[in-house]
């Protein structure tokens, strides 16, 4: 946050922070409203009293240039556990108001996350469709007496959320005396084995089983020829349209909460969505199938008047799409790495034709790195061949009009220099990394999302380069 102060910067865009489940993925979480307890500062609890220095002291030596899940989750949670324990065995009574008060403004999600996550440690950490039938299908006398059971596992969960609440206010508060904004993300989609599906089986396309019926993907694109089997289970459109899309309004009032403006995941499946066979092995089996599209963003600004989203709209993209996104306002995104291939979306992502009300970016967190791209063979990572790739080069440098300069600052002041009211650099690519640094290859299941920087990557010559580009820019 220092950083981005320092350097010019004014909007700071995060990936959902969610508790990650299958393949660590933020797009795949145990709650679609939950923070993740790996983000609440240690030192923060010490502060309070709820743990102690020697307790800080026994941390391990994780790398300093990707996550160890594993590792960190079994290091951290067993403190927050001890921490959970100091807090609810006397708390001090403004604490113990605050924590009554936050149970009782988020009881409904609250209560089914904490029980969900109770259930699952229980069970040893599967799939709710596992369980035995009671809990399964949430039977009310069972529910009842799984609650009484694990009153002590929900209640640090629920302190888990309220600490991850206080430590995140404190944090925006901070970015907000700094002048900065904070762009979250909703994504579309929730994992099966969730809390969400869990407490609301009937707003998805379940089997009499509680598993998916049909699963969410893409067709075959620009990573894949065989498209993306993302597998989250579908939503009852017309079930959710009954209750006033009442769980899509709570869960957008709650994000919210947190961020300034977010980005709207794959705006284009509200026009109109992928379905693909629960038992197809491919994406490629799929057919489109008409969303919910502008009756559901009524629905949505009739209850709660700004919808500050940005629309993810890369991919298959459609005028009824457009229209889609057109009729509400919403900035659509651009990636500058798109721009000189084979995308049938090409030449609008290219700088002269960008529009204002547009969200530019030199790649996104798909994407490989900026550096990545420039130098990559094509192999394993997207659908392109070596002419493509040659050809795209060609391109480029045409285009941008450079030789030597390094490829990500030759992005980074195309988009900065552009008209967009939005301009978005990755971190990796403002450190000019490589492939390592890449934080998802799609339609892989292992290996994402695990990057992090290494403590004093962001130097003073990076943010003096930064601070000058976007001044220079107005932006």
């Amino acid at each position: 946050m220092e950083f981005l102060a320092e350097s010019g910067q004014r909007l700071w865009q995060v990936l959902p922070l969610s508790p990650t489940g299958y393949g660590d993925s933020p797009y795949q979480c145990f709650s679609a409203f939950a923070g993740s307890p790996l983000f609440i500062d240690l030192r923060a609890l010490r502060e309070q009293g709820l743990l102690s220095a020697q307790d800080l002291a026994t941390a391990p030596r994780f790398s300093d240039v990707h996550v160890e899940y594993d590792r960190v989750v079994d290091f951290k949670l067993g403190l927050l556990r001890k921490a959970a324990q100091a807090f609810l065995a006397g708390p001090a009574q403004s604490d113990s108001r605050a924590f009554d008060t936050f149970c009782s403004t988020n009881r409904d999600w609250l209560d089914d996350y904490a029980l969900f996550m109770a259930c699952k440690s229980v069970h040893k950490n599967v799939a709710w469709v596992h369980w035995e039938r009671g809990i399964r299908l949430r039977e009310t006398e069972t529910l009842k007496e799984w609650q009484d059971q694990l009153s002590s596992e929900t209640a640090f969960h629920k302190f888990a959320q309220f600490e991850f609440v206080r430590q995140w206010e404190k944090l925006r508060e901070h970015c907000t005396h700094r002048g900065i904004r904070i762009m979250g993300d909703i994504p579309i989609y929730v994992a099966h084995d969730s809390a969400d599906v869990w407490a609301h089986p009937e707003l998805f396309r379940l089997d009499e089983q509680g598993r998916p019926s049909a699963v969410s993907g893409v067709p075959p694109d620009y990573f894949s020829v065989t498209g993306q089997r993302w597998g989250n289970p579908l939503y009852r459109w017309d079930v959710s349209s009954l209750s006033g899309h009442r769980w899509w309004i709570d869960r957008v009032r709650a994000s919210l909460r947190l961020f300034d403006l977010v980005r709207l995941d794959h705006f284009r499946g509200f026009d109109a969505y992928w379905e693909i066979p629960a038992g197809a092995p491919t994406a490629a089996e799929g057919k489109w199938v008409k969303g919910p599209g502008a009756e559901f963003f009524r629905t949505l600004q009739s209850e709660l008047k700004e919808l500050p989203f940005v629309a993810e709209n890369l991919g298959v993209i459609t005028p009824e799409v457009e229209a889609l996104r057109t009729e509400f306002g919403f900035p659509g995104m651009s990636l500058l790495q798109f721009a000189f291939g084979n995308d049938p979306q090409g030449p609008t992502f290219r700088p002269h034709n960008y529009s204002r009300e547009l969200a530019a970016y030199t790649g996104g967190h798909d994407n490989d790195t900026t550096v990545g791209w420039w130098t990559s063979s094509g192999a394993g990572e997207s659908t392109r061949t070596a002419e493509d790739i040659r050809s795209e080069r060609d391109i480029t440098r045409e285009y941008l009009g450079f030789q030597e300069e390094a490829i990500q600052w030759v992005f980074i002041r195309a988009v900065l220099a552009s008209v967009a009211n939005i301009a978005i650099i990755p971190l990796q690519d403002v450190l000019g990394l490589g492939s390592d640094a890449r934080m998802n290859l799609p339609g892989t299941i292992s290996g994402n999302w695990r990057w992090r920087y290494k403590a004093g990557a962001l130097t003073k010559e990076i943010r003096e380069r930064l601070w000058n580009l976007a001044h220079l820019y107005d932006r």
